[in-house]
């Protein structure tokens, strides 16, 4: 999340008045990819998604039998129906059988597209008011994005949002932190995980070149990095007078409790800044199904 900053330089007058004026985020005229077609084409749809839309084999598994007393329906030459044949009782085409298809799972009713957190981040100085919306989730990618909204950050701007993307520690993304201009090293990583109880059984393992964190969707907690892009509702504008989101976060999301532990990393923002949430109830609110 932004943080104080007397570096940053300060908002242009013309982009604070086009940002008033924004509906969407990005601008649909200039939305803009974080990432390249090649290393995600469609980041708003998932893997299962997209391999559901590229196979289209019928799947037959649960289509119903006929009973071996009874004689199954043909036509009078004797060949089986079809998908495209009609009914021989109501004159109407057969539907074709639900081809094959998984949407994204989601580990934790706590974590999925629509849910919402709130909290604070703590400095030694300053309590900031926080919260956290999930736009999508995509385990299989070991990926989520949403935004994340701080209060009293700067006098000139009470209320900030901004986009961020997260990384799933898992069987994709490591421990250590892969990117380099994030500007972590190894040993940031180790000080900063190693400040969580829930990592400390797997400190000696994770500084193994070959670790892999395995069913980590089935563990008690889910470790993250969280990094943010823009701000919202104008993506272009990378920096504010008085903040920087420069930095990211590393996570550690309790999957019974629905609560999320963080500590901001940047090289020039103060260290081990807490973010503290927790889960707003929504009383059964529950992901999308879709029968095919």
């Amino acid at each position: 999340m932004p943080t104080p900053s007397d570096n940053t330089p300060p908002l242009n007058a013309s982009i604070a008045e086009e940002i008033s004026a924004r509906s969407t985020c990005p601008p649909e005229v200039e939305r803009e990819t974080l990432h390249t077609r090649e290393e995600r084409p469609y980041p708003w749809v998932s893997a299962w998604e997209r391999r559901s839309t590229s196979d289209d084999a019928p799947d037959n598994t649960f289509s119903p039998t006929v009973p071996s007393n009874q004689t199954a329906l043909t036509p009078s030459d004797g060949t089986p129906f079809t998908s495209t044949d009609a009914d021989p009782v109501r004159g109407e085409p057969v539907a074709r059988a639900p081809t094959k298809g998984l949407l994204p799972n989601y580990s934790s009713s706590f974590l999925r597209p629509g849910s919402r957190f709130t909290g604070t981040q703590q400095s030694d100085s300053h309590v900031y008011s926080v919260d956290v919306e999930i736009k999508h989730v995509d385990m299989l990618e070991s990926y989520l994005c949403g935004y994340l909204r701080i209060q009293g950050l700067t006098e000139d701007h009470p209320t900030l949002t901004t986009f961020f993307e997260g990384e799933i520690i898992g069987t994709k993304h490591t421990f250590k932190t892969r990117n380099e201009a994030w500007g972590a090293t190894e040993k940031t990583d180790m000080q900063h995980w190693g400040r969580f109880p829930a990592w400390r059984s797997q400190a000696k393992q994770a500084k193994r070149p070959d670790f892999t964190f395995r069913n980590f969707a089935q563990r008690e907690h889910l470790f993250m990095r969280w990094k943010e892009y823009f701000l919202v509702p104008d993506h272009r504008v990378r920096s504010i007078s008085g903040a920087s989101f420069e930095g990211f976060y590393y996570i550690c999301f309790n999957q019974v409790e629905g609560t999320v532990a963080g500590i901001y990393f940047h090289a020039k923002s103060e260290k081990y800044q807490q973010l503290e949430l927790r889960h707003v109830k929504d009383y059964g609110c529950a992901p999308a199904m879709e029968f095919r």
